[in-house]
């Protein structure tokens, strides 16, 4: 980044560092040390803050195991001490709606279950079906385009109560946001830890569309981030230090 980037000149950072969680990834060690790694973020963090514009948001998706789930806030305490928490989004994955619990509600007629999670076989723990977004800015005052990611109201009467003509609310910090369904993860999702493509995009767009110039991952992964800008029509650069990931994001990108 140091290398290629100039000083200020990315609008948007997208990205899921390795959790320290012992994932297997073909390169990169997820088990070294906690102290070793909260430093190794830190390093980065000070990178990141370097080529991002002074309004720039930086979206960092984090997760946790049941035996670790302190994870998160480590990783926050490291990158506040180059950024100010602006936002905590939630990213939910699955959920489980009762009917019963929504009483008489619009549209929602029966129980609903949806989204995919991986489930543990646990008498202690929790399915764990939601990871963390942080939105993290150099002095926390950025302005986002709530409305972009916006939601209709469900009680229409609200549209003139609360936001004039459009109907449209603040979506808020969480955001339901399920895997894509896949036949084959080898073929299809060739990387260990990914994130929907959709959910970089919702980074980009609460941002601010007509405010990106160019969005960054430094963890590019097989190129989700990567994915979502070229959605949004905007400019992109992102670093992977595996060549297998590399190649995979340069193939899905032609493929675009």
């Amino acid at each position: 980044m140091q290398e290629h980037l100039q000083a200020n000149s990315v609008s948007v950072v997208v990205t899921s560092p390795p959790y320290n969680l012992g994932i297997k990834y073909s390169k990169y060690d997820d088990t070294i040390s906690r102290e070793k790694y909260l430093e190794w973020l830190r390093e980065w963090a000070r990178v990141v803050k370097n080529v991002l514009d002074d309004n720039g948001s930086l979206f960092l998706n984090i997760g946790s195991k049941p035996k670790d789930p302190t994870v998160p806030f480590q990783v926050l305490q490291a990158m506040q001490q180059e950024f100010v928490l602006q936002n905590t989004i939630h990213w939910i994955k699955s959920i489980a709606i009762q009917k019963q619990d929504v009483g008489n509600y619009p549209n929602i007629v029966a129980d609903a279950s949806v989204g995919h999670y991986k489930p543990i076989n646990s008498p202690r723990f929790l399915n764990d079906n939601h990871e963390y977004i942080f939105h993290l800015t150099k002095r926390g005052d950025v302005k986002l385009e709530r409305l972009a990611i916006g939601v209709p109201y469900q009680d229409k009467t609200n549209v003139t109560r609360w936001n004039g003509k459009r109907d449209v609310r603040c979506r808020g910090n969480t955001w339901f946001v399920p895997y894509e369904t896949i036949k084959s993860r080898e073929r299809e999702r060739p990387h260990p830890a990914t994130f929907p493509v959709k959910l970089a995009e919702m980074c980009i767009q609460l941002h601010g569309i007509a405010r990106t110039q160019l969005v960054l991952d430094p963890f590019l992964g097989i190129g989700q981030s990567a994915i979502a800008s070229l959605r949004l029509e905007k400019n992109f650069v992102g670093f992977e230090i595996d060549r297998a990931y590399f190649d995979e994001a340069v193939k899905r990108v032609r493929a675009f």
